[in-house]
């Protein structure tokens, strides 16, 4: 059986979120997508799908399978469309919608770079948390920070940055140092809302322990640099992602706390509408964007 059409196949049946929405999509029978899944399944020696008679669930093998399906998948149609449109000169205006923190700290710079490289496509970048909906409001890109890509868009996998838990070195000489995460319940945590989960946080323990903790939120915001800056006058504790606070933690103005314990990964994804005549420009930069964090500034030595 072909590998890419049980990978396609299982992507469809998490995207529509059942068997029959799937077979309908795909314009096959639900019998073909059963014996596709399966047989993906049975190959690969693990269960990717939680099947009970109300809903379908992934499990961490299916999560992690389907992160990486989607990419292969978004890249074996990115390369077909590529070789259609080689002929063409990439211009026009691409419209971008990026993260505050992530976009002054590590786009930016790049702008100018991928300018250069395109003399003929212009840019207008807007920086803001808020998810936006690429179509109804005109965006051609959007980059985005979360543990899974938005099921109803396109994306291509950039990077990813690890959850870290800090604290400044002045607060845990007066308030003390958690070791396990249930000593949280007892710290004032800063707290970013557009996380999800924003009361709760998750850890992969030791041995495979996953605890969640409700905090005691002291402070909520809807951007991480203020968190962030809350911190460094010890203002207690955070949950802030690596690009953001690494080089805090590498000079000591803060601390990581419980490195035992790991905390989420988010995925950083280029997402788009539509893989389907896709507009060179819009390819050029998610081409420029992807080779630019091969390697992660970041989470370099």
């Amino acid at each position: 059986m072909d590998r890419s059409v049980e990978m396609a196949t299982f992507v469809a049946v998490v995207d529509a979120g059942s068997f029959v929405s799937a077979a309908d999509a795909l314009r096959v029978s639900k019998a073909a997508v059963s014996r596709h899944v399966d047989s993906l399944e049975q190959r690969l020696g693990v269960r990717l799908l939680q099947r009970t008679t109300r809903r379908l669930s992934l499990t961490e093998e299916g999560r992690l399978f389907y992160q990486r399906a989607r990419d292969i998948l978004g890249a074996m149609d990115d390369a077909e469309a590529e070789a259609g449109s080689r002929t063409h000169t990439p211009s026009g205006l691409v419209r971008v919608n990026v993260p505050v923190s992530f976009g002054t700290l590590y786009l930016a710079s790049l702008w100018g770079d991928f300018l250069a490289a395109y003399p003929q496509i212009d840019l207008d970048v807007t920086l803001n948390d808020r998810v936006v909906d690429l179509v109804d409001e005109g965006y051609d890109l959007a980059v985005r920070i979360s543990a899974l890509p938005d099921s109803s868009l396109i994306s291509r996998k950039l990077a990813h940055t690890d959850m870290l838990v800090c604290a400044s070195p002045g607060y845990l000489q007066r308030q003390g140092l958690p070791t396990h995460p249930r000593e949280l319940g007892k710290h004032p945590v800063l707290a970013y809302t557009n996380l999800a989960g924003r009361d709760e946080w998750r850890f992969f323990g030791p041995d495979g322990e996953i605890v969640v903790k409700t905090a005691r939120v002291r402070v909520y915001s809807n951007n991480g640099d203020t968190c962030r800056a809350i911190a460094l006058r010890d203002g207690g504790i955070i949950l802030q992602p690596d690009f953001m606070i690494d080089q805090d933690i590498k000079e000591g103005r803060l601390v990581r706390l419980m490195p035992e314990y790991r905390s989420i990964e988010l995925g950083i994804y280029a997402v788009y509408p539509s893989r389907k005549q896709l507009p060179l420009k819009v390819r050029c930069l998610i081409d420029f964007l992807s080779d630019a964090f091969r390697v992660t500034p970041w989470q370099a030595a």
